[in-house]
């Protein structure tokens, strides 16, 4: 009898469940809510609404630093010298290879006669013997000839030693003088070369007889004083045109060191770096880059100095804020998770971003594996219409399919949503088995005691 009872009333029970126990769900039925299943079109029309978040204050953007001008370096005074640029590596423009022939006689040089000797002719010879024995010579001049007595003007300028003697001879000759003579050149003043710039004595070099070649220009006037021999330069200008010998290559090239010089050649030994005015220019940029550093270690002292005392207000602003925040002492901006999760409560949307409903269903407190319907997850959401004030629009996101997920990442909330997840049918039954648990073994202790 008792077992019957108890069968009775545990089917009445059972029969009146949906009474006995009552959970949330998401009515399909129902004109004010609009279920939408979720896809990638769906997705994209839920985003079109518009929602801007909220943005912490700018004192989270600010810094403590300064772009300001450095101060306290006051005016720092220019160098006196410009600054003695290094050149790059000189080039050498060489001079072409003069034609070699003999001494041309020249306007300025002094030729020298002489004789065999004593003869019975001197009163013929008279004057030429008398300046040879003096040793006394003959000037070529302005007008290329020479002057003696006796005989006349004889032109010698352009000739060589051969030609000159040959012409004197044939004026010997025609004033009937016996022309036993020799002719040299006592003194070279006609051909020419200049010497200047960084050598010991800067002067001019008579050309001889024998052909003179760049080295022994530079050695007549004692070398070359160039300190910054790599670049330094032998300039010479020949015939309007000038040419270059960098003084390295000179120094390690034998054969540019006998090039030949020709008359009215010009010798310049020049550097395009001064090595003087380079030592005196760069003590002196030491000397002011020490005054600007001095400078500028005071003005830094004195910034970081403000630096210092503007983070910390910065970061008092900043701790104040949060602290507002940990209070909820500040405007937000709120998701509402409610359904199958470890524990329902609100999820806050983020400043300067906008969040997705991965972000809220993975969040700290996520949803229950165990009680959780994957297949039932909505994002429900006001959207009011003009005949239908109260709709809600109900995002319908079916994660039986795992690879749905990937619409909650793209799906953003906005403040006020609700998260709902649905239990699963098991856990309906279990938890109805729960609460009539104590109903049943209340009225079996009940009917037996009777």
């Amino acid at each position: 009898m008792v077992q019957k009872f108890v069968y009775v009333l545990l089917a009445a029970l059972l029969g009146g469940c949906g009474t006995a126990y009552v959970s949330s769900s998401v009515p399909d039925n129902d004109d004010q809510v609009t279920i939408v299943e979720l896809n990638t079109q769906t997705v994209q029309s839920a985003n079109r609404s518009t929602y801007t978040p909220r943005t912490l204050p700018a004192v989270f953007f600010q810094s403590a630093g300064t772009t300001g001008p450095a101060r306290g370096v006051g005016v720092i005074p220019s160098g006196s010298l410009p600054e003695q640029a290094r050149p790059g590596q000189p080039s050498r423009r060489l001079p072409p290879e003069p034609q070699v022939g003999p001494y041309r006689i020249g306007v300025g040089d002094v030729v020298l006669l002489a004789t065999r000797g004593a003869r019975d002719t001197v009163e013929e010879l008279s004057g030429l013997l008398a300046a040879q024995n003096s040793r006394q010579g003959y000037t070529v001049q302005d007008d290329g000839a020479i002057a003696i007595p006796e005989i006349g003007r004889v032109a010698l300028a352009g000739l060589t030693l051969e030609e000159a003697e040959a012409a004197l001879f044939q004026h010997l000759v025609e004033n009937q003088i016996d022309p036993a003579f020799s002719l040299e050149i006592a003194e070279f003043n006609a051909q020419r070369v200049s010497i200047g710039g960084s050598v010991t004595s800067p002067g001019v070099i008579a050309i001889t007889l024998t052909p003179l070649t760049l080295d022994q220009a530079l050695s007549a006037v004692g070398g070359v004083t160039a300190r910054d021999r790599d670049f330094a330069l032998i300039r010479l200008y020949r015939d309007g045109v000038l040419y270059q010998i960098p003084l390295s290559d000179y120094l390690s090239d034998p054969k540019l060191q006998k090039t030949r010089l020709i008359a009215g050649d010009s010798l310049f030994v020049d550097t395009e770096y001064e090595l003087d005015k380079a030592e005196t220019y760069f003590r002196e940029q030491i000397a002011l880059s020490n005054l600007r550093l001095g400078a500028r270690e005071r003005a830094l002292e004195e910034l970081l100095g403000e630096i210092r005392v503007r983070r910390a207000d910065l970061n008092e602003i900043r701790t104040n804020f949060e602290a507002r925040v940990a209070l909820d002492g500040v405007e937000r901006d709120y998701v509402y998770l409610a359904g199958e999760r470890t524990r329902p409560g609100r999820y806050t949307l983020p400043f300067g971003r906008r969040a997705s409903l991965a972000d809220a269903l993975f969040s700290e407190d996520g949803f229950s594996n165990v009680t959780a319907n994957p297949s039932q997850i909505y994002v429900l959401r006001g959207a009011p219409e003009q005949d239908k004030p109260d709709r809600v629009l109900a995002l319908h996101l079916n994660a039986r399919n795992a690879a749905n997920y990937v619409l909650a990442t793209r799906l953003e909330l906005r403040p006020n949503d609700v998260v709902f997840i649905s239990e699963q049918p098991i856990t309906r039954w279990n938890r109805v088995v729960q609460q009539l648990s104590p109903v049943l073994v209340t009225s079996s202790v009940a009917l037996a005691t009777n």
